[in-house]
């Protein structure tokens, strides 16, 4: 079995030609192929990630320094399980999905049966890349579509295993992986995929889907922004504070879904500051050394650019509640929470993607509303409170991919839930079936069954009779 390796850029058009033309050809026969066959194909993607576990943790940690731990639980638990979710799972998708025969269809039986889209284009980023290449090359298999996977050049070692997975588990006429820079995904990027599934920052989004949109190309886009934080006058501070820091400092804050920003009632604000702090340093330190167990920024360019959005806020009048320290060297931003931080601040227009929290207190909850509202629709947007209508005011009056209520990042673990963003923070939906959804085309079919038809009454000359129902029927 075989997949493409990196190329001297003279030949990688050539090359890329060459791939490209095998899976136009194998998408065909991929139409036929059964839910049996497609499963096969999964576990033995499964048992090439399972055997590739040692590499996976080594590469991990050669990238971006990540302990074993949140290398098999944010690389390698998210394929395996939706591995299992599916395979369990799609006969049924493949079924096809029979509809009722409204009174101007009778004598039609009518039903949706998903085809796949055929050779799709998958770029994954570099925060966890074994994840994000991976899942999405599960639904697209599930679907029986052929994948090019485009990693991330900015973590070569996880990039070099990606590559030798899916060398052990498909032909290259089926599954092929590139590696290297940006002049690898834009000669990817020339090509007429049936599908794009890109995962990354908006602004290169952009860049996508305006490639796709030369070949009317259909794509899938999971991005980001800034996800914000609501917590109300009532809720438990200790316990925000320790699911923040969960969510905010896991793989340095380097996750799609991480929270960004922190709205807080101006009653709790002190309360919950102090409670971030003790969190914070009782598992990390006060920043001044790095601890063993934490994942660094992934190069000194994007440590430049943290310690960027730091030094600009404090600049403006932020304050360290706890770390602030930045070692370029080391790839290393402590985790750190500021407060007073100017709302035109860098830090409140950018995406964050570090392990940055600015805290900010509302007296009026519609003022918090307005803020978030001000900004673009973000991936993700939490709430903590225990008063049933702050909750609901807030997951009314806001727009975001998706929401978790006393928790943060659950809603992107559901297999049973759709994972996503809407405008600047993505477009369609992934995981479970709604990643099989993403690359099936779900096709109408509907046949005559019978010798009577209503069409029979809509032919010209009309009669009369046809006239009188169809003005009675429009009023």
């Amino acid at each position: 079995m075989n997949a493409a390796a990196p190329l001297p850029i003279a030949d990688l058009d050539r090359e890329i030609a060459r791939v490209f033309a095998l899976h136009q050809a194998r998408k065909i026969a991929l139409r036929e192929t059964t839910a049996d066959e497609r499963v096969a194909k999964l576990k033995r993607l499964r048992a090439a990630v399972t055997g590739a576990k040692a590499r996976i943790v080594e590469a991990a940690y050669a990238d971006m320094r990540k302990p074993e731990v949140e290398a098999i639980l944010g690389e390698m638990f998210p394929v395996l399980s939706t591995i299992d979710f599916t395979a369990k799972r799609l006969h049924r998708w493949m079924r096809p999905q029979g509809v009722p025969a409204p009174l101007n269809m009778l004598g039609t039986r009518s039903h949706i049966q998903h085809e796949p889209k055929g050779s799709t284009l998958i770029i994954s980023p570099w925060n966890v890349p074994i994840f994000l290449s991976f899942v999405p090359l599960a639904s697209a298999v599930a679907a029986g579509c052929t994948a090019i996977i485009k990693p991330s050049e900015m973590t070569p070692n996880l990039a070099r295993v990606v590559r030798e997975i899916a060398a052990a588990s498909f032909d290259e006429d089926e599954v092929a992986v590139f590696e290297g820079g940006p002049e690898v995904a834009q000669a990817l990027l020339r090509l007429p995929y049936d599908h794009i599934f890109y995962t990354g920052n908006p602004e290169i989004g952009k860049v996508v889907m305006r490639a796709a949109a030369e070949h009317l190309t259909s794509v899938t886009l999971e991005l980001g922004g800034k996800s914000p934080v609501f917590v109300d006058e009532s809720a438990d501070v200790d316990q925000v504070a320790e699911r923040l820091a969960w969510g905010k400092f896991m793989n340095s804050g380097q996750i799609c879904v991480a929270p960004d920003y922190v709205l807080v009632h101006e009653s709790r604000k002190d309360a919950l500051v102090g409670a971030l702090k003790r969190e914070i340093e009782g598992r990390f330190g006060d920043g001044s050394r790095a601890p063993a167990e934490f994942t660094r920024i992934v190069n000194e360019r994007h440590v430049g650019r943290v310690k960027g959005l730091l030094d600009d806020a404090v600049a403006r009048g932020a304050q360290v509640v706890t770390g602030g320290r930045a070692d370029a060297a080391d790839c290393f931003v402590a985790p750190t929470v500021l407060t007073d931080v100017p709302v035109d601040a860098k830090i409140m227009q950018e995406e964050i993607f570090g392990p940055l929290l600015p805290v900010l207190s509302y007296s009026d909850l519609n003022e918090a509303l307005a803020l978030v509202n001000a900004k673009p629709k973000p991936l993700a947007l939490y709430v903590f409170g225990k008063v049933k209508a702050n909750v609901e005011r807030v997951l009314k009056g806001t727009s975001a991919g998706g929401s978790t209520v006393n928790h943060v990042m659950l809603h992107g673990l559901h297999p049973h839930m759709p994972f996503g963003g809407v405008n600047n923070s993505g477009i369609g939906k992934s995981g479970g079936y709604w990643g099989f959804q993403a690359f099936s085309n779900e096709r109408a079919v509907t046949r005559q069954v019978t010798g009577f038809t209503p069409t029979r009454f809509a032919r010209a000359p009309y009669p009369a009779l046809m006239r009188k129902i169809l003005n009675r029927m429009a009023g």
